[in-house]
């Protein structure tokens, strides 16, 4: 029997694609490796050298990364080639598995958004016309308030206003 003229390295390339990474396994290896290195989001967004609040995104599946990004975030999380690669692909947005969400923190949003929704839309279309809030051209910042009673949590949102057009 004739020995294979194969590297190491095909060997590990033909691996990889035997097994695809998919972006919820992405997902995983970065929560683990954040953990094992104990390291926070703001740090992280820092070698990405994009916001907390979009690294977090980003890194949690719902937003593209360029490949300098991807890399620096994979060379601090210690993360396999194939990880960069899907990092810097076009994510499948949404990531809430049911409609109404079970996780006490995010039910609070959605709460949020059924007691005050219809206020929401109403000032924004009083100030603005009819239209809506882009969450494309959009910023977020979150931040702690400290304050006597308990500190708070105040979130910011900042999406462009995009009117509807008639044609």
């Amino acid at each position: 029997m004739k020995a294979s003229n194969k590297t190491a390295a095909a060997y590990r390339a033909e691996a990889s694609y035997a097994r695809p990474t998919t972006r919820a396994a992405v997902t995983e290896m970065i929560m683990m490796a954040k953990i094992k290195k104990g390291l926070s989001w703001a740090r992280i967004a820092k070698a990405v050298g994009q916001s907390k609040e979009w690294s977090t995104a980003a890194l949690l599946g719902q937003m593209q990364m360029t490949k300098q990004q991807a890399q620096a975030a994979g060379k601090l999380l210690g993360l396999p080639a194939d990880a960069i690669l899907i990092l810097q692909q076009v994510p499948y947005k949404g990531s809430l598995p049911t409609a109404v969400p079970t996780d006490p923190l995010i039910y609070r949003w959605y709460e949020i958004i059924n007691v005050y929704g219809s206020t929401i839309k109403e000032l924004i279309h009083e100030e603005f016309g009819d239209g809506i809030m882009s969450a494309i051209d959009f910023m977020m910042d979150i931040s702690r308030q400290p304050d006597p009673k308990g500190d708070r949590v105040q979130v910011v949102l900042s999406g462009k206003y995009l009117p509807y057009k008639t044609y």
